[in-house]
């Protein structure tokens, strides 16, 4: 018996030996480009650092960031950009996705055609969208206005009243498809026995969705709404491309402000990376509390359920 327990205790040590030495270069990884530049980021918090020479400067960027109204108005857009975008984006991918789920000819063709817009680069979509919401010359102003819908362009991008339509409709153009491909994959798992019994009990498309279909997928779901809610709140790229933050900081959200404090992306501006660090903790803990919130809310439902 000892001498087999021995034996089990070698094989263990010499399994976990070859797991350890695959997982090193992934751990490595994780703690060069995750772990050190977050911990990097706590060097910074309170000193005036602009890449070259850092101070210490106490609270001082603290008391900065109280009375930043550019970045808690940001805080407020990245919220109303991430509603405006969840509440078009999830419906809109599920729906697509139902429909693609049928055994139809061409399909798999329009999943790819759906699909394709999540592989484009984000510089590249953000100036497709450039031409496409120009107030002269733009295709959008010239097809409403073809269709006598418009008498005048309509600033997309230069209106504080229409610049987050704008960066919306191509934050769901962009990213529907990745969560449409998302729920037709949670679809697949669910068995035809199921949606045959269904039928023969007489059940029409729209009872089998909320009484088969919805159901069996909320555990794809709740994974797909976290996604996207931590995607929302950290999308900033295209609208940098697109608009800028603009017009009179009504696109800016959260990490595009930060990206222009830490590299000075406007004219005459210095690089703040202290103070840019402390926002990047900031908003951090904002995306980590909004995440949990949504975890325990999720939770309790399936509890209620």
């Amino acid at each position: 018996m000892n001498q087999k327990a021995s034996g089990k205790k070698g094989k263990f040590t010499k399994d976990s030996l070859v797991v350890g030495l695959m997982l090193t270069p992934a751990v490595v990884f994780l703690c060069v480009c995750s772990v050190y530049p977050f911990l990097w980021i706590f060097r910074y918090v309170c000193s005036d650092y602009n890449g070259f020479t850092s101070n210490f400067t106490g609270m001082r960027n603290i008391t900065r960031m109280l009375g930043d109204k550019t970045f808690w108005g940001s805080v407020v857009h990245t919220f109303e950009y991430a509603v405006y975008k969840l509440i078009f984006i999830i419906p809109l991918s599920l729906v697509v996705a139902v429909l693609l789920n049928q055994k139809m000819r061409g399909t798999n063709l329009l999943r790819g055609i759906y699909f394709m817009p999540t592989i484009i680069s984000t510089s590249i979509s953000g100036m497709i969208f450039m031409f496409i919401f120009a107030t002269k010359n733009g295709i959008l102003n010239a097809l409403l206005s073809s269709m006598h819908l418009i008498k005048q362009p309509v600033g997309w991008l230069t209106s504080q009243g229409m610049v987050m339509a704008a960066v919306t409709i191509m934050a769901i153009w962009g990213g529907f498809g990745n969560y449409m491909l998302y729920f037709v994959t949670g679809m697949s798992g669910i068995s035809d026995d199921v949606y045959e019994s269904a039928k023969i009990d007489g059940a029409n498309a729209v009872q089998t969705f909320f009484q088969i279909t919805l159901p069996m997928l909320a555990p794809v779901l709740k994974v797909i709404l976290m996604l996207a809610i931590t995607g929302a709140f950290k999308d900033y790229e295209a609208i940098m491309v697109l608009s800028d933050g603009g017009p009179g900081n009504r696109s800016m959200v959260m990490f595009l402000y930060i990206y222009k404090l830490i590299f000075a992306s406007g004219s005459g501006q210095k690089p703040q990376i202290g103070y840019g660090a402390l926002l990047s903790v900031v908003a951090a803990i904002i995306v980590g509390i909004v995440t949990v919130v949504y975890m325990a809310v999720s939770k309790k439902l399936d509890d209620v359920v």
